[in-house]
C-alpha cells in the first residue's frame, strides 16, 4: 500500500487527494504512516469527471448562471457539475427541476422538499440526504420534525415490503391512512 502513496508530496494530482506520507519507526520494529491529505481546486467530486465553472462555455455557462441566479447561492452544485458533461441532459433536467421545484403550484415549498428528502433517503442518496437535510431545517424544522419524519419513513418503508411480499391487493373500498382522516 505505501507504494500507491507519494512520499512527501504536496502537489495535487488529477485525481487530487493525493496524500502526504511520513515514515516514523515504531518499538516493534516496523513502520508507521502518517498520512495528510492536501488540498486543490480539482477535488474530485464525482466517478465522472466534472465540468469547472472556469471551463464551462456556451449553454453549460448560461445554465451555470442561471443556476447560482435561481438557488441563490455563489457556486454551482456538484451534481450540475457532473451533468454538464450532456449539456442537453443538463439543460432538460435544470427545466425539469425548475418546473417542480421552484414554480409555486399545490404543494408549498416545504412540502417540496420535505418529499425531495424522503425520495432521498428511501433511495439512500447520501448526496441528496444532505442537500435536503440542510434545505428542511434551513426551512424550520427540527431535529424533533426531522425524527418524525425519520419515523413515518421507517413505519412506511416496512409496512410497504410488507405488504409487496404478501402480494397484498388494493381494498374493494376506500380508507384514507393509518392516521384515519
Amino acid at each position: 500500500m505505501k507504494n500507491e502513496k507519494t512520499e512527501n508530496s504536496t502537489e495535487c494530482s488529477t485525481a487530487c487527494n493525493t496524500e502526504k506520507v511520513e515514515t516514523t519507526g515504531c518499538s516493534t520494529d516496523c513502520n508507521t504512516e502518517k498520512v495528510e491529505t492536501t488540498e486543490c481546486s480539482s477535488e474530485k467530486v464525482a466517478f465522472v469527471n466534472v465540468v469547472e465553472e472556469s471551463e464551462a462555455t456556451g449553454k453549460v455557462k448560461e445554465i451555470y448562471e442561471d443556476i447560482r441566479k435561481t438557488l441563490g447561492i455563489d457556486f454551482v452544485p456538484n451534481m450540475y457539475r457532473a451533468m454538464a458533461n450532456n449539456p442537453e441532459y443538463l439543460e432538460t433536467s435544470w427545466k425539469k427541476i425548475q418546473a417542480v421545484m421552484t414554480k409555486p403550484g399545490q404543494l408549498d415549498s416545504k412540502t417540496k422538499d420535505i418529499v425531495a428528502l424522503t425520495v432521498s433517503i428511501m433511495s439512500g442518496c447520501e448526496y441528496c440526504i444532505g442537500v435536503y437535510s440542510d434545505t428542511v431545517k434551513h426551512a424550520g424544522l427540527n431535529d424533533e420534525a426531522l425524527t418524525e419524519l425519520y419515523s413515518i419513513i421507517d413505519v412506511y418503508s416496512g409496512l410497504n415490503r410488507l405488504n409487496v411480499a404478501w402480494g397484498v391487493k388494493p381494498d374493494k373500498k376506500p380508507w384514507y391512512g393509518c392516521a384515519g382522516n
